[in-house]
């Protein structure tokens, strides 16, 4: 089975804390372990609403709950939290947050503000990645392991903190809010299943966050099986789906995505197919724009051939450049004759506007740095 060498095991357990962390419960789950506690059920309720519409850090300000309960409450459950290693601000106003787990690990999510109202936020959903994928930063740390549900859900909040302390800061009463997601930062989200569908579940809940689905959207790598369970359990009706392709041979995808000696390009393409989506969406394709690799006119051709009859849109991502992989950003003018040719053929093509070049845009990047500055 030597196609299985693209993806790898973790590196280590994970440093755990005995107690329940409070944001990795879904309210379902929440309402059974209230029960379970022998408090009533309808504390659920109001444990959920301080935990994530409110965002307490201390079971203290649950001034609804009895002194009882809070007292159970801080016995058997946590409210900890990522530590926040550093703010990264680039000059288009991304910030990229370098954050710090329990086992000291480091991980990283980017805030990205909206021409309108509000912010977008990329979400890992592991540390480091079992995929080698050869243009990626976050290969580069090897996988560590997936995060937690909770550690998955606080990254949301951390950002949500931030844009808080911004609008505190201007004098202004109403913060901007993280509205839209992407699960695109470090890891792949479909190898982290089970915690990145409940993450998902807790931040859309209307008595938390409350983002609406149609504004989340999971990245996949193209891990065949899982994509299959993100149609057959439904998660597809619920948000978007993207799919990091990024060549249109299979020579060409197994040289720069590995995970492609497992699962070849027809076959990916034949699960997309069969998926049931949400009759509103669209299919992203993610076209990382690679110099020389995969920005030739005839990857254009083939990438129509290979979306036709499916509602897609393609987002070509010029490359960010990093000390960690071999490749090179195609010039402006060769990304702008990619993506017109792209259209000329039918797809709705669009460039995603390198963001953040100035603070290690690339996914993965400021962790690694992190991590190599400790070590020095």
């Amino acid at each position: 089975m030597s196609g299985l060498v693209a993806i790898r095991g973790p590196q280590g357990p994970m440093l755990k804390d005995p107690r329940t962390n409070l944001r990795g419960l879904d309210h379902a789950e929440l309402t059974a372990w209230v029960a379970e506690q022998g408090m009533p059920r309808f504390r659920a309720d109001q444990i959920f609403a301080w935990v994530h519409a409110r965002r307490v850090g201390d079971v203290a300000a649950m001034t609804d709950l009895s002194k009882k309960d809070r007292a159970r409450l801080g016995e058997l459950a946590s409210l900890e939290r990522l530590r926040v290693d550093l703010i990264a601000p680039a000059a288009d106003g991304t910030r990229k947050l370098r954050l710090r787990t329990r086992d000291d690990q480091l991980l990283e999510s980017v805030l990205i503000p909206n021409e309108g109202r509000g912010a977008t936020l990329c979400v890992s959903s592991q540390i480091g990645c079992a995929l080698t994928c050869a243009f990626c930063a976050t290969q580069s740390l090897g996988f560590r392991r997936n995060l937690s549900t909770w550690e998955i859900v606080d990254q949301v909040y951390q950002a949500q903190d931030l844009l808080a302390a911004d609008a505190a800061a201007a004098g202004e009463e109403w913060p901007a809010r993280v509205t839209n997601l992407v699960f695109m930062g470090m890891g792949e989200p479909l190898h982290n299943y089970n915690q990145v569908r409940r993450a998902i579940a807790i931040l859309t809940h209307a008595k938390g966050a409350a983002i609406a689905g149609r504004r989340i959207t999971v990245s996949s790598a193209g891990l065949v099986p899982a994509i299959e369970r993100f149609g057959r359990e439904g998660l597809g009706l619920e948000v978007g789906l993207a799919i990091s392709l990024n060549a249109t041979t299979d020579a060409t995808r197994d040289r720069v995505m590995p995970i492609n000696t497992r699962w070849k390009i027809a076959e990916l393409m034949a699960t997309i197919r069969r998926l049931p989506i949400h009759r509103r969406r669209w299919i992203t394709f993610e076209y990382v724009l690679l110099a020389g690799v995969n920005d030739a006119d005839a990857d254009a051709d083939r990438l129509a051939v290979l979306l036709d009859g499916l509602r897609a849109q393609v987002n070509v991502i010029p490359f960010n450049p990093h000390p960690h992989a071999p490749f090179e950003r195609p010039s402006n003018r060769r990304i702008a004759d990619f993506v017109d040719r792209c259209r000329d053929l039918g797809l709705h093509a669009y460039t995603r506007t390198p963001r953040g070049d100035d603070i290690g845009a690339a996914c993965g990047q400021l962790a690694l740095e992190g991590e190599l500055a400790e070590t020095a």
